[in-house]
């Protein structure tokens, strides 16, 4: 494999979002106190599956990459052609699932609904008004595919899923904010480019402080003090970026202080531990 390809994939893969949801989900199995083998085993199927969701994204948008310029775009510069990333992305989906079905028949449920998820997305949903939806159900059944995985038969509590449905929302509509207008610019009218720049500026903060909110008061046992105080921050954070998104729809403040709550959010459902299983 030459350095370009190499170089090409990696940049295929959307490698800091991967990166982030992989880390999440071995921070998650952590905290539910999974034993090593099946941290591993965690770990593996959700990189895994987002290295197919970051290179299925790259192949199905090559055409309309192309067409607004984007060199940073592998298919754009030539680095790894459409084809060699639709085989990267098939055969990776396929060791995901795979690996989710060794961790149990309940786990390898929740991961296929969370490779189905960003693939869904990519294939149709982030062309319309329900764009939000593939990332709702994806990170919701994430923490539900960590604790099912973990083993001792324990199921998600009801309240981790709503937190991740919510972060997951809030960060789709945060992450499109920088590329609004090359979107427009090919027909993809997702959510937040109905909402517009400012819409999306102001309903991606709020969503993620609620996804802080449900994190803090839906644990068994009462809101604990590190975790009201991640809470307010998130929200006092939130409504900075809610206020610039307002009167600063093209500063990328919004954005910026959007990641930051949705951060916050990840720690704080982390934090709560083993209360992610009911």
């Amino acid at each position: 494999m030459s350095r370009n390809v190499a170089r090409g994939l990696l940049a295929a893969t959307h490698p800091a979002p991967a990166a982030m949801v992989t880390l999440f989900a071995l921070a998650l199995a952590l905290g539910v106190g999974a034993g090593l083998g099946r941290v591993a085993l965690i770990t593996a199927a959700v990189g895994a599956g987002q290295l197919s969701i970051g290179w299925s994204n790259d192949w199905l948008d090559a055409g309309r990459d192309r067409q607004v310029g984007r060199t940073d775009k592998p298919t754009v510069t030539g680095d790894v052609s459409p084809g060699t990333l639709r085989a990267g992305a098939i055969g990776t989906a396929a060791v995901s699932v795979v690996l989710g079905l060794v961790a149990g028949p309940v786990a390898g449920l929740a991961n296929l609904g969370v490779v189905a998820g960003g693939w869904v997305y990519n294939l149709w949903f982030k062309r319309t008004a329900w764009s939000w939806l593939p990332y709702a159900v994806a990170f919701g059944l994430l923490p539900a595919f960590v604790v099912a995985a973990a083993g001792g038969g324990r199921v998600v509590a009801g309240w981790a899923v709503l937190a991740g449905a919510l972060l997951g929302v809030g960060a789709h509509v945060a992450n499109v904010l920088p590329d609004l207008d090359d979107d427009r610019a090919t027909g993809v009218r997702g959510l937040p480019h109905r909402l517009g720049r400012r819409g999306a500026g102001v309903v991606a903060p709020v969503v993620l402080g609620a996804g802080s909110v449900v994190t803090l008061i839906g644990p068994p046992g009462g809101p604990a003090g590190p975790a009201v105080a991640l809470t307010v921050v998130a929200c006092l954070l939130a409504a900075a970026a809610g206020a610039l998104g307002m009167v600063r729809p093209h500063s990328r403040a919004p954005f910026l202080l959007s990641m930051a709550v949705a951060a916050l959010c990840v720690v704080q459902i982390v934090v709560a531990g083993d209360a992610l299983a009911a």
